[in-house]
């Protein structure tokens, strides 16, 4: 099942507006909708209500204050296009994996 139909199959629909280019590439490489396996950046309008930091908190979200515009998460594709339907989030980035120069561990 593809996850353009899986997505019907749900009755959910997602922003793609609101995606960049990676993570709707990282989208196709998700097997599981409901598992967290991507990390994203949330950027958001100001302020935020009490509503909106309650999705963020129910997110697992916990560094979560009305004066911040950009937060960080492990999100599934579920809670993904759960927050692409609202109105206070601008746009969401895939975080990029860092490597370590320089170091014996890399």
């Amino acid at each position: 099942m593809s996850l353009y139909s899986e997505w019907i199959y749900l009755g959910k629909f997602m922003n793609y507006q609101k995606l960049d280019p990676s993570l709707l590439m990282a989208l196709n490489q998700v097997e599981e909708p409901n598992l967290p396996q991507l990390v994203v950046f949330i950027h958001t309008q100001q302020p935020l209500e009490a509503s909106a930091l309650d999705m963020l908190a129910n997110l697992g979200i916990s560094d979560n204050t009305s004066q911040k515009d950009v937060f960080t998460a492990t999100l599934s594709t579920v809670s993904l296009s759960q927050l692409t339907e609202q109105s206070w989030v601008k746009y969401v980035k895939l975080s990029q994996k860092l490597h370590l120069r320089n170091s014996p561990f890399s």
